[in-house]
């Protein structure tokens, strides 16, 4: 199933958290951190919102940035997707 976000909304793909600490503790499902890194799946067209013009920032296989607990989680697929506003990505992650 294909999904095509309306407006200003951006579809991402949270990454999977870490389930092992740097010193090497292995946390438990519900000690683990909610992610906050994404890939964008698919992204909205943008337009007029709220009388403003709004350009999207993001583009597909971006990998951003977000808070803690922004946006609306669903399934398609058996798959768990993140849907957000684009005013709720905090960057865009560039790798050197």
């Amino acid at each position: 199933m294909k999904i095509q976000p309306l407006f200003d909304c951006v579809v991402v793909k949270p990454e999977k958290a870490e389930v092992v600490t740097q010193s090497g503790i292995v946390l438990a499902q519900q000690g683990q951190e909610k992610p906050q890194t994404a890939i964008v799946v698919a992204v909205g067209k943008g337009g007029v919102i709220d009388g403003n013009q709004v350009e999207m920032q993001v583009k597909v296989g971006d990998k951003v940035l977000f808070p803690k607990y922004a946006g609306s989680e669903f399934k398609i697929d058996g798959e768990t997707l993140l849907i957000l506003k684009q005013s709720d990505i905090l960057a865009i992650l560039i790798e050197d």
